[in-house]
């Protein structure tokens, strides 16, 4: 298991994009670059991996200054760790381009110590969730408090991780108060053709409790859907969404 950060330091400025799906195949990419089969980083087969944009958005543009990357893949850990930021860049049909070139790119610690059952995070990306409503198609869930985020949650994790896993999710009562409205649109693709496709994620401070080994594997797989689309990747509460 592996999780690295990278920066833009200044005066480099943060890098503008108007779908996620930019960021995702730059990452492929520089993996791809580093040594490790892009055929492992997608579809049905893919090993499991997590990312997140850091930074902002104006209006319907983001701008990403910084990058988390985390797995749970012993090979693609050890990519990782060869990963240059100036191979993590690409550029679409439309000449919207993305290049992490100059970069600063550390390997981040493991944020639990022995025997920890506990871990108060945020969400560096939205997390995303769908529901059959009524035997209906599906949708994507909107409110965290109509959920059984301990059950969905490690169910999703057990299937990746192909044993039980079994954590207990709460989200913080007094931040969905304060914000009922605590969903996010995010413009994840758009086709030659016009078409645009796009997820709906939520956002809140959770508190995960669970044995040290299910809490780690939360942390570096993400939890939710569209995890390797860079959804629901973990931070710790402490440090903020920049820490």
């Amino acid at each position: 298991m592996l999780r690295i950060r990278l920066t833009l330091p200044p005066p480099l400025a943060a890098k503008p994009y108007t779908h996620q799906d930019l960021i995702h195949d730059a990452i492929i990419n520089g993996i791809e670059s580093a040594g490790y089969p892009a055929s492992n980083l997608i579809g049905s087969h893919a090993q499991i991996w997590n990312f997140a944009p850091l930074g902002w958005h104006r209006g319907h543009v983001g701008f990403v200054q910084g990058l988390v990357i985390s797995t749970t893949d012993p090979e693609l850990a050890r990519a990782l760790t060869r990963l240059k930021p100036e191979h993590i860049a690409q550029r679409r049909w439309n000449d919207e381009s993305i290049n992490f070139a100059g970069a600063e790119l550390h390997v981040e610690p493991d944020p639990l110590f022995p025997q920890q059952t506990q871990l108060a995070c945020l969400l560096l990306s939205p997390l995303a969730l769908q529901q059959t409503q009524h035997g209906t198609a599906k949708h994507w869930c909107k409110d965290l408090r109509d959920l059984d985020l301990s059950e969905i949650i490690s169910r999703k994790l057990s299937a990746k991780a192909g044993r039980p896993i079994q954590l207990t999710i709460k989200p913080d009562a007094l931040y969905l108060r304060a914000n009922p409205e605590h969903s996010v649109l995010v413009n994840l693709k758009q086709l030659r053709q016009g078409q645009k496709s796009f997820v709906i994620g939520m956002q809140a401070p959770l508190l995960l409790e669970g044995s040290e080994e299910d809490l780690r594997f939360a942390w570096y797989a993400g939890i939710g859907e569209k995890t390797r689309n860079g959804f629901g990747c973990l931070g710790l509460l402490e440090q903020g969404l920049q820490g």
